[in-house]
């Protein structure tokens, strides 16, 4: 009888911790708001520990001052830890801004000067 219950234990354990991975696989979405007095040009995500940005996640558009925009991590990785770097247009006159986040536990993310 200990060796079934064993047996089952190791079963729901398994089972827990798949779940948990499909969930940090899933698509990520969160608002980026934009409380600077600056145009963000670009937005580059990497998991933490990579040493190279992915490509812009805005592409071709850009987020005005007290603007919002959602964004759509799904990059199917199994992680959540992510470095995020926010770069303005040169008439701005902002520096780049970095920070590290756990991008599956917010749902809104606002820039400030």
């Amino acid at each position: 009888m200990t060796r079934k219950i064993s047996v089952l234990a190791g079963a729901i354990a398994a089972a827990l911790v798949s779940s948990a991975a499909a969930r940090a696989a899933d698509d990520v979405v969160f608002t980026i708001i934009n409380k600077t007095n600056g145009t963000l040009e670009r937005f580059f995500t990497s998991p933490v520990g990579v040493k190279s940005w992915e490509e812009d996640v805005f592409g071709d558009d850009v987020l005005e001052p007290g603007e919002s925009i959602k964004i759509t991590i799904g990059d199917g990785r199994r992680t959540c830890k992510y470095d995020l770097r926010f770069e303005f247009t040169a008439e701005s006159n902002l520096n780049p801004l970095e920070d590290s986040q756990d991008i599956c536990q917010m749902s809104t993310y606002t820039l400030h000067q």
